[in-house]
């Protein structure tokens, strides 16, 4: 009897690890692995580093399409449970407007200053158009779908946004009679979550497919051809992230922007690794709830940034894509370019749709521009080594918002901010109880 209960008595000892652990774990692996297969040839390593990396990202946008349309359906509705709902919604768009211009002003201030396209041996022959590309035409007309069906199958984030608003407003309008259908949508978005959740517990697995293929594809010697300009979008999107943000958490939220890393660090290195805000949404949701942020504005807010709130990919990036691409080309930009950038940044956020990559919001900069759209293709190379610190810039400031927001409407509970930890959120919202109290020293 003694040797049967001593079985279960270890088990339940056994420390878990924390799944930051397990993402630095997936991280290391796949550098070692992208390196040995690159070094060493192993055709069949990168092809299965690719295979793991490609299956992760596709579990991730299976559930996009219907994620968004009832994340925002339920997130419009829900507004009616809190008051000053159009304020709300007013202060948020504002706020959104005013991190990406500070966040596009950066990227242009980086740009100017270090001159990312020059020494780097690329030439306009070394680019190539972009299969597709976006246009204000195209961006404006493609906001009404032809169809309800074609913006799912095609993967359109933006008509589906459109589609959902439309619906939630009229849901609104319905009343109480729109109720069974109000219900069943927040039982699909619930059931949509949870599966959701199961993929995001695989991400240790796809970090190591994401991250091995890129060094097994790209290498070191390509990244180093674009030293300067990756070095530029993470430093850009690094002040950002730990300069602007902290800096408006304290000044205007007047809260302590330590908490706030504390409490969205589960969000924001998913992002790393996912390169998807849509993907991380569910765990965007969750942190800023934990950090004092009412529910009813979070899930309206949050779903709304995750596909317009872009000051890593829509911001950052695009202002030094422009000027990387420019200089390559040998096409000088005057003030009133650099104004132009700014506008598209701000304006045509919503053209990346969260999901992985911003060639879209790029060719719409370089076509507004003016400058050859063939220059996508000298970035496409390295795009998945910048989008990860593009994307978890995008998060955080998914996050950022509505505490910033939250804090200055006096609905935020400072009690629950304070006390937030980087413990990681379960399905339910609350931090795994073996986690509870401890804060990971990579904080």
């Amino acid at each position: 009897m003694s040797a049967n209960s001593a079985t279960p008595t270890r088990a339940s000892r056994m420390p878990k690890v924390p799944f930051w652990a397990q993402i630095v774990a997936g991280l290391v692996a796949g550098v070692l692995l992208g390196w040995l297969a690159r070094s060493q040839d192993v055709t069949w390593l990168r092809t299965t580093l690719e295979q793991i990396g490609d299956i992760f990202v596709q579990l991730l946008k299976l559930a996009v399409a219907p994620l968004v349309f009832f994340a925002i359906l339920v997130s419009i509705t829900n507004l009616r449970k809190v008051n000053n709902a159009a304020r709300l919604a007013g202060r948020t768009l504002l706020w959104f407007m005013i991190t990406s211009l500070i966040a596009v002003a950066i990227g242009l201030a980086l740009g100017l200053l270090t001159n990312p396209g020059a020494g780097t041996g690329l030439t306009p022959k070394d680019g190539a158009k972009p299969e597709k590309a976006g246009s204000w035409i195209d961006f404006l007309t493609g906001i009404v779908p032809t169809d309800v069906i074609t913006p799912f199958t095609e993967l359109n984030v933006l008509q589906i946004v459109f589609m959902a608003a439309v619906a939630g407003a009229a849901a609104l309008k319905l009343g109480d009679r729109a109720q069974p259908i109000l219900a069943f949508s927040e039982s699909v978005l619930e059931l949509l979550q949870k599966a959701l959740w199961w993929v995001i517990r695989l991400a240790p697995i796809g970090t190591v497919g994401l991250i091995g293929y890129a060094i097994a594809d790209y290498g070191w010697d390509l990244i180093g051809k674009y030293a300067t300009f990756t070095a530029d979008v993470y430093i850009g999107c690094a002040l950002v992230l730990f300069g602007v943000y902290p800096l408006l958490l304290a000044t205007v939220a007047k809260v302590n922007p330590l908490q706030f890393f504390r409490g969205a660090w589960p969000a924001i290195q998913l992002a790393f690794v996912s390169r998807s805000s849509v993907g991380t949404m569910p765990v965007t949701q969750k942190v800023t709830e934990r950090l004092g942020v009412p529910k009813e504005y979070t899930s309206f807010a949050v779903p709304f940034g995750a596909t317009t709130k872009m000051d890593g990919c829509a911001a950052v990036y695009p202002a030094l894509a422009a000027i990387f691409i420019a200089q390559i080309f040998d096409v000088p930009l005057g003030v009133q370019d650099y104004v132009l950038i700014a506008f598209v940044s701000v304006v045509g956020s919503a053209a990346t749709a969260g999901l992985t990559g911003a060639t879209v919001m790029l060719t719409l900069t370089l076509s507004t521009l003016g400058l050859p759209l063939e220059g996508v293709g000298l970035l496409m190379a390295i795009d998945p080594i910048l989008d990860m610190m593009r994307t978890a810039t995008n998060v955080a400031g998914q996050a950022v918002v509505p505490v910033i927001v939250a804090a200055r409407e006096r609905i935020l509970d400072r009690d629950a901010y304070d006390s937030a930890s980087a413990s990681p959120v379960d399905e339910g919202g609350t931090p795994e109880p073996e986690q509870k109290e401890a804060v990971p020293a990579t904080v």
